[in-house]
């Protein structure tokens, strides 16, 4: 009796956005590699609303290739829910995530499966480069990550991003956190699943410019601070209370003079109480900006809109499922 082994189902996600200079020389260093797997591979390529000719490219390699599906996102909603459409249209045991311009390698794949196959149910991977990189985003994203770890709950990696390996457990697990302001790398890190470190040295982009502006990185922080963690209410408090207590001395001292018989020395100073109410008005301002902000999130996640809206995709991924369930029935 002849035994058959069930190979192992891999999905890559691929989120790309107006990538047309790079996004086919990516796929010619991405097959290769991952073709001479022994899994059953299938890599999305998830088009978050491209406005160039990165749709075209994408349907072209996918008509030669029936390994890709082509997934279009009606509009461009972001790189994190961009990885999200492409986590929830996976079937496979193993998912791994990586960007389309060419600064995540490819080569590495291999050595997240080794690692994979050892136990770990997450394989993530931390750029060793940093100087590298452009002084300004190397020393904000230090900021971020050292600020971020002070005042969270969770413990997050300097230099660990989106190119990862999963489980189908932790794909399962992450698609139960239906947030709408997704700092993805955060939730992982939350979620505490067996994890290793595995280093890599970033490559220069392939084609065209960075896809993540200052407002975009501003963005993705705010909703970082906001998302896992209450220190930007706990400081306004803080504060408040400090102005408090400078209230209260103040109020002391004016009291003494009072006590002493010696009121007359005290002179109404407009310019002091001005200064005071100024102070203070910016402090309540704060405070009430704050927990405005943390009111505006509560609202748009009440409000259960999607994350994504996908149009299509193509070809369908589970054609060949539903193919089985037909002829089943």
């Amino acid at each position: 009796m002849q035994s058959t082994t069930k190979l192992i189902s891999l999905d890559i996600v691929v989120p790309v956005y107006n990538e047309e200079a790079a996004i086919e020389k990516f796929h010619q260093q991405l097959w290769p590699v991952v073709a001479e797997l022994p899994y059953e591979v299938t890599v999305y390529y998830v088009n978050d609303g491209s406005t160039d000719g990165t749709g075209a490219i994408l349907h072209r390699l996918a008509a030669s290739n029936p390994h890709l599906v082509v997934a279009e996102l009606s509009r461009n909603s972001g790189h994190q829910a961009a990885l999200s459409a492409g986590l929830d249209l996976s079937r496979a045991e193993v998912v791994i995530m990586m960007d389309g311009d060419g600064q995540h390698p490819p080569d590495l794949i291999p050595h997240m499966l080794q690692l994979y196959q050892t136990g770990y149910d997450l394989v993530l991977t931390q750029r060793s480069n940093d100087k590298n990189l452009a002084f300004f985003k190397r020393t904000s994203s230090s900021a971020f990550y050292s600020l971020l770890n002070r005042i969270g709950d969770t413990r997050i990696i300097p230099g660990v991003a989106d190119y990862r390996l999963m489980s189908r457990q932790v794909v399962d697990a992450l698609k139960q956190m239906p947030e709408y302001h997704r700092f993805l790398r955060g939730m992982i890190s939350w979620m505490g699943y067996r994890s290793v470190i595995l280093p890599y040295v970033a490559r220069e982009r392939l084609g065209g410019a960075p896809k993540y502006s200052i407002r975009k990185m501003a963005k993705l922080a705010m909703d970082a601070v906001f998302s896992f963690s209450l220190a930007p209410l706990r400081i306004g408090v803080a504060i408040g209370i400090f102005f408090l207590i400078l209230a209260s001395a103040e109020t002391l001292y004016v009291l003494s003079f009072w006590l002493r018989g010696r009121e007359s020395q005290l002179v109404p100073g407009w310019s002091s109480l001005m200064f005071m109410l100024l102070i203070v008005g910016g402090i309540l301002l704060i405070t009430i900006g704050i927990i405005g902000v943390y009111v505006g999130y509560i609202f748009q996640e009440v409000k259960r809109r999607p994350i994504y809206l996908l149009q299509k995709a193509h070809p369908s991924p589970h054609a060949d499922e539903n193919r089985q369930d037909h002829a089943q029935q």
